[in-house]
């Protein structure tokens, strides 16, 4: 714990870091951030103006930056990049890669080809998407998100009942509709024009970061822009390094950061996965006197009922085993989460037994 405090105090964290960003990253010490946000160039290559009906100019993305060149070169420098995305995530971290359809399935592919593991493909449906002015394909109303693990055995953070409560209680799905970003929070040049042709809304980066990364967590972003993604973990109590290699948008940033206030401690608090809750073995409760030897279990109809043993284990008939793998054998199923399936009789009638075991976590955490 002393060790990776130290390394976390060596650490540019929430700094912009001005520069290429292989460059960058190369300067960064290995496994030293818990969540990478990408949002490369997607490399247009634009075929002319546009322009509205009225001949009015659409302000597209035609800066210098993103004109990487042919796919051979973009893929070159994909590969760059994440190659030392690689090498600077923990064991146990994530990438987040946005992009459109002209970027985003070349990544993806290389993504695998590199090692990551991919765990979904978010579609961000805008809200309030620009036409398609020449009318000749379908108005391009979302966008794509991977999420990804370091490896395939990794177990990166991922906070299940958050997502469900800011849901309202239903299971957050892998479709988002929010609107790209406008008004106040569209940061302008001098002459009133958009700063950058991509900025992305906050709102985005603060369902990326609420879902995969917890309080304190660093969080790096080598496409860093006008810095949508140090604000939202700004605010969501997270640490942040951004990578920039343009100064007008480092400075847009840095003013942006500056009038934000920092996240206040318990205001980041968030509902807890049961995961996330320490581990409590059967037969625990058992030497808690929370049950005892020979007290009898009943599924939730009350029609199958099993034996409490001395050791945590259960026996129904001739089957015996722990919570689960009997509660599996009377129903001949797969699986089966005992915790839930078994109950016990009270006043009140059934109740399932993960009641007894939260009540030792609570005892825990007292």
């Amino acid at each position: 714990m002393v060790r990776e405090q130290a390394v976390r105090t060596e650490l540019p964290v929430d700094q912009i870091l001005e520069g290429e960003c292989v460059a960058a990253m190369k300067r960064l010490p290995d496994a030293c951030v818990d969540l990478v946000f990408a949002d490369p160039p997607y490399n247009l290559q634009l075929g002319g103006e546009l322009t509205r009906p009225d001949n009015s100019r659409v302000d597209g993305v035609d800066a210098e930056w993103d004109q990487i060149g042919g796919f051979d070169d973009y893929d070159l420098f994909t590969w760059a990049w994440l190659e030392q995305v690689r090498r600077v995530l923990k064991p146990n971290g994530a990438i987040w890669v946005i992009g459109s359809y002209h970027n985003i399935f070349r990544v993806g592919g290389i993504l695998q080809d590199a090692g990551f593991w991919i765990l979904n493909d978010i579609i961000w449906r805008k809200s309030n998407p620009m036409p398609n002015f020449k009318g000749t394909r379908f108005t391009n109303a979302h966008e794509t998100l991977i999420w990804a693990a370091k490896t395939k055995d990794a177990r990166p953070t991922f906070n299940y009942a958050a997502m469900k409560a800011l849901n309202d209680g239903v299971q957050m799905r892998s479709d988002w509709t929010l609107p790209i970003c406008t008004g106040a929070e569209r940061l302008k040049d001098a002459e009133g024009r958009k700063a950058h042709p991509t900025q992305k809304p906050e709102a985005l980066l603060h369902r990326v970061l609420l879902s995969t990364t917890s309080p304190g967590d660093i969080v790096l972003d080598p496409f860093f822009g006008t810095g949508a993604t140090g604000a939202a973990a700004k605010r969501l109590g997270r640490r942040y390094i951004g990578i920039e290699r343009d100064p007008g948008y480092v400075r847009l940033a840095r003013d942006r950061l500056a009038a934000i206030s920092a996240a206040r401690p318990g205001s980041i608090d968030v509902t807890q996965s049961k995961r996330a809750e320490p581990r409590i073995p059967f037969g625990n409760l058992v030497e808690a006197g929370l049950l005892r030897p020979g007290d009898t279990l009943y599924c939730p109809n009350g029609k199958r009922t099993a034996r409490v043993r001395a050791d945590g284990s259960i026996i129904a008939g001739g089957e015996a085993g722990s919570i689960h793998q009997v509660g599996a054998r009377v129903q001949q199923a797969p699986a089966c989460n005992g915790w839930t399936f078994w109950h016990i009789r009270g006043k009140a009638g059934l109740t399932p037994i993960d009641a007894l075991r939260e009540k030792v976590r609570a005892e825990m955490r007292a």
